[in-house]
């Protein structure tokens, strides 16, 4: 049972000094890297980040610097310098109710840019575990860790990650669907949704087609566009299923997919008509819309059974 009092103005209990006593203490130890800093990972990274810059490729390449964290991630099998403390630490506040984590953010540090061949070690350290806070998710505490990075012996950056550990409040009744929000750049989409007609945008100078719609054409600037209605035909170029964290407006799990369109643009919505755990990249779908509240149209796309493996 939680012992609460006050000092200093701030509420305490002795699950937080518990969970305070945790601070400083290391998370990993003289880590190790499972691979070298290599370009067939910086080759992925720039071709799912969508990043061309030229520093990325070459003899002299470098790494880009948000992949810092991604040299010091163990995988599904773990690292062998990890201790037992995070573990212990989950394990007091899941004791206490609070069994549901998400990921809230990170903050990186640079301090020398990563070449290929370098080879990775690291320490973290939990840095701060923080009052009882409130959310719309629940009632939790958040966790900050610092992981210090070194390439070839030297400091080469500071990666912090910060989660809330938390008892997921209760659910009410279902929300409404977030309405989408149309402005004078994109209301010509919304419009054609209406109609159950799919827009893209071409580009009135150089013809290039565009997806989501945009004032200007990226590739020569011009300002000028007509729209083409899409066919409604395409694959899942990737996607994602949701579980964490609940909205109470949506049933998880459920699938978003990227869908590359057979005029060649891609768009973010739901996979429909085929349970989440059976969508797979390349994928056939096709096109229709759904009723939202009663109140506006959404396009999505179902899913092929029995397509893609």
């Amino acid at each position: 049972m939680l012992e609460r009092g006050r000092k200093g103005g701030e509420v305490t209990d002795e699950l937080y000094a518990r969970l305070k006593a945790y601070e400083g203490q290391a998370a990993a130890a003289s880590g190790v890297g499972k691979d070298p800093v290599n370009e067939p990972m910086i080759r992925h990274w720039c071709e799912a980040m969508g990043d061309s810059n030229a520093a990325y490729a070459g003899p002299d390449a470098v790494a880009p610097p948000t992949m810092l964290q991604v040299w010091t991630m163990g995988g599904l099998s773990g690292h062998a310098g990890r201790t037992a403390a995070q573990d212990e630490l989950f394990a007091l506040l899941e004791g206490a109710g609070f069994t549901s984590v998400v990921a809230t953010d990170c903050e990186q540090e640079y301090l020398r840019p990563l070449r290929p061949g370098n080879r990775i070690t690291y320490d973290a350290v939990i840095e701060s575990v923080s009052g009882r806070k409130t959310t719309k998710l629940g009632t939790g505490y958040f966790i900050t860790t610092r992981t210090d990075v070194r390439a070839d012996g030297e400091p080469a950056g500071t990666h912090r990650f910060r989660i809330l550990k938390y008892a997921p409040r209760a659910r009410g009744p279902k929300a409404n669907r977030p309405r989408p929000v149309i402005n004078r750049d994109n209301a010509g989409f919304w419009e054609g949704v209406a109609e159950h007609r799919l827009l893209i945008q071409r580009c009135g100078g150089c013809g290039t087609l565009r997806f989501p719609w945009l004032p200007g054409c990226g590739c020569c600037g011009s300002q000028d566009w007509d729209t083409v209605e899409a066919s409604g035909s395409g694959s899942v170029f990737s996607y994602v299923v949701m579980h964490h964290p609940p909205f109470p407006a949506f049933d998880p799990p459920f699938a978003v997919g990227l869908i590359e369109l057979a005029e060649g643009v891609r768009i973010v919505s739901s996979v429909v008509g085929v349970a989440h755990d059976k969508v797979r990249i390349g994928m056939p779908v096709a096109l229709e819309f759904t009723s939202v509240d009663g109140e506006f149209e959404l396009p999505v796309f179902r899913g092929a059974q029995g397509g893609a493996d």
